[in-house]
């Protein structure tokens, strides 16, 4: 699954403007973007999302700019760079083909980027397929033609606004995570440790459990507080939550574990819990924790599904 959440916004942004979208379809070698990655054109120039992390987006705003104008869809493939001849490629070594499409009936439907749009709100995923040969995109998926997932915003729902919070919700706003700091404590919960995150004062279980955790979003209690964390991990231990971790020492895991399971979580259920949270970094201080943390966030969300919680 590529991150495409930058080309969705502009894409309602722009409604109704001429536009054209390319999507990365085939990857070889080192590719240096996905299948799936979009970047979307505006007729007045303008453009969001890369399908090469620059090495071909000149030509696909040449291409997309003639498809506006009302050319066919464009099957494109680029490999590697022929300095010589100055022709555009990947120096890095990979191939990709991009299909560039009018944004219309005849291509993307604009009407496909509200159904998507719905259904992320509602923490669903989307399928579209499309029809390489002629373009066209249709709502699900398809036999035989290229089909495109796009899941639900991801969420971190942080439990205890502690030090460590202040540092992973900055990091995780960086990588395009949206964050919930969750703390019935209204002393820790305040906008000015907190800025430009959504704060929630509620006990954790009835927050959770009001947020509805999807397999976009990741839990983490760092409250060091059994009364908070707890039952906000009782709650999200019943989501489909990619990703559930608990700040702790191994014994403290341990008393955890055994408090979880006489409050009737099943043995198979507990081991979704990383603890201690996040990756084995040798994390001194609060970012370096918040840092371990990210990253073992961001390697749950990228698990193959047979891999992923719910």
């Amino acid at each position: 699954m590529a991150d495409n959440d930058s080309v969705l916004i502009a894409a309602a942004q722009w409604a109704g403007a001429p536009m054209a979208l390319a999507t990365v379809v085939s990857t070889w070698g080192s590719a240096p973007r996905p299948r799936g990655s979009h970047m979307i054109v505006n007729g007045d120039g303008r453009f969001e999302g890369s399908v090469s992390g620059g090495c071909v987006e000149s030509d696909i705003l040449a291409t997309a700019a003639d498809v506006i104008a009302g050319a066919p869809a464009q099957l494109k493939h680029y490999g590697v760079a022929d300095a010589a001849a100055w022709e555009v490629g990947l120096p890095c070594g990979g191939e990709i083909d991009v299909l560039v499409q009018p944004v219309s009936d005849t291509g993307f439907p604009p009407a496909l980027f509200a159904q998507i749009a719905e259904a992320r709100a509602r923490g669903e995923r989307t399928k579209v397929s499309t029809d390489l040969a002629t373009g066209q995109s249709t709502l699900g998926e398809c036999a035989g033609a290229f089909v495109n997932r796009y899941d639900p915003p991801r969420r971190l729902l942080i439990v205890g606004a502690v030090q460590i919070a202040q540092a992973l919700a900055g990091l995780a706003r960086e990588i395009g995570v949206a964050v919930t700091v969750i703390d019935p404590r209204a002393r820790f919960l305040t906008a000015e440790r907190f800025p430009g995150v959504t704060l929630d004062d509620r006990w954790p279980d009835e927050a959770i459990a009001a947020l509805r955790p999807d397999p976009a979003t990741a839990i983490v209690t760092l409250s060091h507080d059994i009364k908070i964390d707890d039952p906000a991990l009782i709650a999200a231990l019943a989501s489909p939550a990619a990703y559930v971790g608990a700040l702790g020492s191994r014994r403290s895991h341990a008393a955890r574990r055994d408090r979880l399971a006489m409050a009737g979580v099943a043995p198979g259920t507990l081991e979704r819990i990383d603890a201690p949270v996040g990756l084995d970094i040798g994390a001194i201080g609060p970012a370096e924790i918040a840092l371990s943390i990210a990253a073992a966030m961001i390697a749950a969300f990228n698990a193959p599904p047979d891999r992923q919680a719910g």
